[in-house]
């Protein structure tokens, strides 16, 4: 009877640790679940915050970036589609496009180079000239900003500063295009109008009006030749009368008749003188 006893007893503990032991598992396994559960609302929430952090960190971007150039057009890429944060198109003074930077913000512990690759496809999507990231998590021996891989990446202080000098460097490069491709404008008018007939017909203009003048002066030159040689014949005849006249005055006076030595130097010359053709 003890034994019956005894061994009853027995049962009756190892029915109750074991009941004691399934309820331990069953309560562990309940914590274990429960933690899962925190660890995974954790998780959410902080991901949560990072992204409200993010779309903060957007609109902080493109609200300084409006502020400090208003002519551009400053574009928020919309959620979902691939193509950075913000769409910078700069203009000009006369309003004309002279490029794109394409802006990422990132707010986040630490640095990816992901994020290079993923903008330089983000950039040929939205055929921009520039690609920018602003993150607070550089790369290692970066400690403002630098060209990395043709991005560039920026401190958020850094941002505005390097903005105007990249932006001015569109616009100066868009005005060198205009004016190459004005004098390719002009060569090419140029040539048009070398080729073309109202270049030809204004040097024959001028060819006749040169023909016409050398013309005139030929003529000019013909009757001034026959009216000198008609004048020197007439003078000629006045100073062969008038040695006429005073060799028959000495004839009729002999000697008292006095000489003028200055017509006959004069009747000298006259007879020097070669006869005009």
């Amino acid at each position: 009877m003890r034994d019956q006893l005894i061994a009853g007893r027995d049962r009756a503990k190892l029915e109750a640790e074991e009941s004691l032991k399934v309820k331990v598992s069953e309560k562990e396994a309940q914590i274990a679940g429960m933690q899962r559960q925190i660890e995974e609302l954790r998780r959410k929430a902080e991901q949560g915050s990072q992204q409200l952090q993010g779309e903060a960190l957007e609109i902080e971007l493109e609200s300084l970036l409006r502020g400090r150039f208003p002519r551009d057009l400053i574009e928020p890429v919309p959620k979902g589609e691939c193509g950075g944060d913000v769409v910078h198109r700069v203009l000009g003074a006369n309003g004309q496009t002279c490029g794109t930077i394409l802006w990422e913000s990132k707010r986040t512990r630490n640095w990816s180079d992901g994020w290079l690759a993923k903008l330089r496809d983000d950039q040929r999507t939205a055929k921009a000239e520039i690609a920018l990231i602003v993150t607070s998590a550089l790369p290692k021996g970066v400690e403002t900003f630098d060209l990395i891989d043709n991005v560039w990446v920026a401190e958020p202080r850094f941002a505005v500063p390097l903005a105007i000098v990249l932006r001015q460097s569109l616009i100066d490069l868009a005005g060198s295009r205009l004016a190459q491709e004005g004098q390719q404008t002009k060569m090419e008018l140029m040539y048009a109008y070398l080729t073309g007939p109202r270049f030809r017909h204004r040097i024959d203009a001028i060819v006749e009006k040169f023909t016409d003048m050398q013309a005139d002066l030929d003529r000019e030159r013909k009757m001034m030749t026959r009216l000198w040689a008609k004048r020197e014949e007439q003078l000629r005849g006045v100073l062969d009368s008038t040695a006429g006249l005073y060799g028959d005055l000495q004839g009729i006076a002999g000697r008292a008749m006095q000489e003028i030595e200055s017509l006959d130097m004069l009747m000298i010359e006259a007879s020097e003188e070669p006869s005009a053709p």
